[in-house]
């Protein structure tokens, strides 16, 4: 809870020069979803030029597009967003373990246990071994889910860890 208990602190400059950010609304001004991965060196708003308000940012381990449609179709059915930016990264955690690794991780901590080993087990964890691969991968998929409407603008890029450059792929 180190953590935790720094965000009370932390949240304190930001409250004082919220300013009109209550009149904000909920729908991106710029029209458009990034889906990208958790990991923490990763500011969409700052190496993108973005603003509070902008755009939909959804996040999970490698910004995989199958593992946000749920949230790009509330985005687009509710929010408005008519285009779709898929950002990986270069240095990605993903490049460095594959799913076997995982469950084995998960149930050396639980011994013994035939529900956690059966929960782990019936999780894919989607690893991928090449970040411009993974990223026209994820842009396919996602253009071929009925779900999404074939008007929606998809892209997929790759930010680099070591530059702050993005570049897009697809």
């Amino acid at each position: 809870m180190a953590a935790a208990a720094e965000f009370i602190k932390g949240n304190e400059p930001y409250a004082a020069q919220f300013g009109d950010k209550k009149s904000l609304v909920i729908s991106p001004r710029k029209c458009v979803a990034i889906v990208t991965c958790m990991d923490g060196r990763l500011d969409p708003a700052a190496h993108l030029g973005l603003k509070e308000g902008d755009a939909a940012v959804i996040r999970n381990a490698g910004g995989l597009v199958s593992e946000a449609l749920r949230s790009l179709i509330i985005s687009q059915r509710l929010l408005g967003t008519r285009e779709v930016a898929v950002f990986h990264h270069t240095d990605c955690g993903m490049l460095h373990f594959n799913t076997p690794q995982l469950r084995n991780i998960v149930k050396d901590a639980a011994p013994g246990d035939a529900d956690i080993a059966a929960r782990i087990d019936a999780i894919d964890f989607h690893e991928f071994s090449d970040v411009e691969e993974s990223i026209k991968k994820d842009v396919e998929w996602l253009k071929e889910q009925p779900l999404i409407p074939e008007d929606i603008a998809i892209t997929g890029w790759v930010y680099e860890v070591e530059t702050g450059k993005v570049r897009q792929v697809v």
